[in-house]
């Protein structure tokens, strides 16, 4: 080879190497991280894109924080065995669900002072606003049903049987509320209006379905299974795509600007999905964010996702009472991870 096609060639891997680093510097990882300590377990994430407050479900209490600081806000108050939390930002409320006492927690959202407490199902778990009948949701995981609220006047007004444990829930704004059940692995389709169930479908090959994401425009479902995302027909019911994904996930989402989805799990990953059409997907990549880290909400004005842990003391042995313990956690070590490009 001559000189000059020699050069030629070594700037031409030169610039391919430039290239893939520059690719492999453009993926999610993890920018920031938000140590908050404190104690206990913790659940959904919500996240209030326009005032930046992050809602965190702790255990006995939830905690809202900056989300572009991590600075905190406050604290919304005796929500005992909270899960998630709700908004209706333009109502200026909120509603957290309160598994241990059966309960919704209405707030203010500007003071985070508490206004009444409404019983519900047992052990509610996912909780949805759905703006389009201006109603909520609670799924409750020990009654198999869905107890339904209006959310001016904070009363129930109705109950929807799921005959299965249900887990999370979306609304396509347009009349209709899906919400994977996860110890039947079908996904149902609800009438938020007449409160009846209109559809069931199964996810078949996903099995135990946890969070659940939509793309609106295409009217596409984003079901997080056992290492499997089941992307689903929202009108037919049919899925048009499977894909791996982490181990251990309890939450998706979807963005509507990047065409997106997201799966995070609790074996410390957060698997990207693209969307290239309405029927076309595939792995984008596999993010390492930290052991735990099994919740998440997604912030579309910045495209970033947050998601919490800790960290884990040895697990215990096994016993007849308790056969798969859970190893302690760290005290002090909760964390926020910010992940984006």
């Amino acid at each position: 080879m001559k000189r000059a096609q020699f050069m030629t060639g070594v700037l031409a891997v030169t610039f391919l190497a430039a290239t893939a680093a520059l690719a492999a510097g453009a993926g999610y990882h993890v920018i920031k991280t938000y140590t908050l300590g404190g104690e206990g377990g913790w659940d959904y994430l919500t996240l209030d894109s326009a005032s930046r407050h992050l809602y965190i479900s702790r255990a006995t209490h939830v905690i809202v924080i900056d989300a572009d600081s991590g600075k905190a806000v406050g604290e919304i108050t005796d929500t005992p065995g909270v899960h998630g939390v709700a908004l209706d930002t333009a109502a200026g409320r909120g509603f957290v669900s309160d598994g241990r006492e059966g309960t919704v927690s209405i707030f203010d959202v500007s003071t985070l002072k508490t206004l009444n407490k409404v019983k519900v199902g047992e052990n509610p778990d996912a909780i949805l606003y759905d703006p389009a009948s201006k109603r909520v949701f609670t799924f409750n995981g020990r009654s198999h049903d869905s107890s339904v609220l209006d959310a001016a006047k904070g009363e129930v007004v109705g109950t929807i049987k799921l005959d299965g444990k249900p887990e999370f829930a979306v609304s396509d704004g347009k009349g209709g509320v899906f919400v994977n059940i996860e110890d039947k692995s079908e996904l149902v389709l609800l009438d938020p209006d007449k409160l009846v169930v209109k559809a069931r479908w199964p996810l078949a090959p996903c099995e135990e379905p946890s969070g659940l994401a939509m793309d609106r425009k295409n009217r596409r479902l984003f079901s997080g299974c056992d290492k499997l995302m089941a992307i689903v027909d929202a009108d037919s019911g049919k899925i048009v795509s499977t894909l791996p994904i982490c181990d251990g996930v309890d939450a998706t989402a979807y963005d509507d600007e990047t065409h997106l989805a997201f799966a995070s799990c609790h074996d410390g990953k957060l698997t990207v999905i693209q969307e290239e059409s309405p029927n076309k997907f595939s792995v984008a990549e596999t993010v390492t964010t930290q052991e735990g880290a099994r919740t998440m909400a997604l912030d579309p004005k910045t495209h970033q996702v947050y998601t919490v842990t800790a960290k884990f003391g040895p697990r215990p042995a096994p016993t007849a009472d308790n056969p798969h313990p859970r190893p302690a956690i760290v005290p002090d070590s909760f964390v926020v991870l910010v992940v984006g490009r």
